[in-house]
């Protein structure tokens, strides 16, 4: 026997979440339920988790948290055609990614690279000019010698003979050191700078290239160029990169380059159709540029040839010019009666 009513005369029921513990004898004593706890304040990282849907609070905290949410920021912008916000959002993906080299750095030492390789290119040319003017005054000496051999005594046998060993081995001496010196002249390959590794250079790639999106659309064609050089740098297969760093190039109307981002593009994902067209399309440009360049240049030389031979009653217009279509070579034949 429990006593129902000193259970009831507790207060308790099923909303007060108390708990009854009944007692040998009929008596009853409510236990009352824990206070609930009080709700834990959203924080800035905890905003930032759920905007890039992390919100595991056991989860170690993502290095690229702002970034990431940065960047879903700037893709926001872009979809609504807001160029500007877009990238200035871009850009605070790009300063909030932790690690090294950042972009500014890589172009640096790139810069660093290019100007050293430069120098080196100057001295093995320095280089390639003594050496042939070593090799010109030893070929005056052979040359010289062998005068001299030749207008000696031919009576004297004995000192002839000598002569003769004499030139032999100095043929033979001077033979080998050409050897030598062509082996030293031959060309190295050119160098390609090899940037360092980014701990996060794929999620980096992304931000650069976004941001030159961005640039393509505010008419920033050399930002854009800058932005997807350090894109390709972190991601060297970064097919987008190439295609954005190419429309850059033909609105700054460097054609050639255009067409070589082009040409990367579609040898990294040949089924790009894009790239493809691209490619077609700026081969045809290129090539009409380096035929007018070419007609220019022809021009400008008939020009300098008629003021010289103008001298001797004559002028280019004696001589004609036929182009082979195959080879694209001219072959040229003089006509006595073309100038009058």
């Amino acid at each position: 026997g429990f006593d129902l009513d000193a259970a009831a005369s507790t207060g308790a029921d099923a909303s007060s979440g108390a708990d009854v513990v009944y007692e040998l004898g009929g008596g009853a004593t409510e236990v009352p339920a824990p206070a609930p706890a009080p709700a834990a304040a959203v924080t800035t990282n905890d905003a930032e988790a759920a905007a890039v849907g992390t919100t595991d609070p056991d989860a170690p905290p993502d290095p690229l948290a702002k970034s990431k949410a940065a960047k879903a920021e700037g893709n926001a912008s872009f979809k609504a055609g807001d160029y500007l916000d877009a990238y200035d959002s871009y850009t605070d993906a790009i300063e909030g990614c932790p690690g090294e080299p950042t972009g500014s750095q890589l172009l640096k030492m790139r810069e660093e690279f290019e100007e050293a390789e430069r120098e080196k290119a100057a001295q093995r040319h320095q280089e390639e000019m003594d050496r042939r003017r070593k090799k010109d005054m030893k070929e005056a000496d052979k040359k010289h010698r062998a005068a001299r051999t030749k207008f000696r005594d031919e009576d004297d046998a004995a000192a002839g003979e000598a002569s003769a060993d004499g030139s032999k081995s100095g043929d033979e001496e001077s033979d080998s050191d050409d050897g030598d010196d062509d082996d030293e002249g031959e060309k190295e390959p050119p160098a390609r700078f090899d940037p360092p590794k980014h701990p996060h250079a794929s999620d980096l790639a992304v931000y650069h290239a976004n941001r030159a999106a961005c640039s393509l659309h505010l008419n920033r064609p050399s930002e854009c160029v800058e932005d997807c050089t350090v894109a390709v740098m972190l991601n060297p297969t970064y097919v987008k990169a190439y295609m954005r760093r190419s429309a850059a190039h033909e609105a700054l109307e460097q054609t050639e380059d255009a067409l070589k981002d082009a040409k990367v593009a579609l040898e990294i994902d040949p089924r790009n159709a894009a790239a493809r067209t691209n490619v077609a399309r700026l081969q045809k440009i290129e090539d009409e540029r380096l035929e007018k360049l070419k007609v220019e240049t022809l021009g400008k030389l008939k020009d300098l040839g008629n003021s010289i031979l103008g001298n001797f009653g004559l002028s280019l217009d004696n001589f004609n010019a036929v182009k082979d279509e195959n080879t694209g070579s001219y072959s040229i034949s003089f006509n006595q009666g073309g100038g009058t």
